[in-house]
């Protein structure tokens, strides 16, 4: 029987459909599951962001959110490329001039990427982060509100991939499947008003180590543009 190969996952060609509808029940669970952690990440969010500003922090914690795109490809000879669409959160905690302990927390979703097939990713990484500020080379065309700053990060951690196929042997497949993750790549900071900046762009290599059949490997490329916020001093 011949199998049909892709980045997260492998699909019988002949009997994949039979498989798909069976996982129509644990593809809507996973919808569920999604909505409710992206909502539990919100109110995380929110509630640090309102204590903060009641107990100022001492170095500030700056916060990203950003939608993103990333480009992954089938595990053949051929492209076969395809976009994950969605978005990020990060936050950034500063600890000695430059340096900081960074996390993030990102999603992205691809529909039909095979006949009846989607993919969704959640990942959680972290990791350390370099900001350097670039005021003295934008201070001269920018004002001073207007501050700039670039940084970069290597961040490490889990994926988890659902609302697809992922082979556990050549006769088996699972709706949903766990992996190792990195990201590493930057991105730019502009301020636009007090606490209050635009984050464009950032760009990062991905990889992950989700089955396929092959040799388990991702190498993905992310893009990203939102805005940034400071909280504290």
């Amino acid at each position: 029987m011949r199998n049909v190969m892709w980045v997260g996952y492998s699909c019988p060609a002949t009997a994949g459909e039979a498989n798909l509808s069976g996982l129509s029940m644990n593809a809507l669970k996973a919808r569920r599951t999604r909505m409710l952690v992206t909502a539990a990440l919100l109110c995380v969010v929110l509630t640090v962001a309102a204590y903060a500003q009641m107990q100022p922090l001492p170095r500030g914690i700056d916060i990203g959110v950003t939608y993103t795109v990333e480009r992954t490809k089938i595990a053949a000879t051929n492209c076969g490329c395809f976009w994950l669409q969605g978005g990020a959160i990060d936050a950034n905690l500063p600890i000695y001039h430059g340096l900081g302990a960074a996390v993030s927390f990102s999603g992205g979703h691809a529909s039909n990427i095979a006949p009846g097939t989607d993919l969704s990713e959640l990942s959680f990484m972290g990791g350390p982060r370099y900001t350097l500020s670039t005021n003295r080379w934008t201070e001269h065309w920018m004002t001073p509100r207007h501050q700039t700053s670039i940084f970069g990060e290597a961040l490490f951690g889990y994926v988890h991939g659902f609302d697809s196929v992922f082979p556990e042997s050549t006769s088996f497949l699972k709706p949903t499947k766990n992996a190792l993750s990195m990201q590493i790549g930057g991105g730019l900071n502009i301020g636009v008003a007090k606490h209050f900046g635009i984050r464009a762009p950032e760009l990062y290599y991905i990889r992950t180590n989700l089955p396929n059949n092959t040799n388990d490997i991702q190498n993905d490329l992310r893009l990203g543009f939102g805005v940034s916020y400071h909280i504290g001093r």
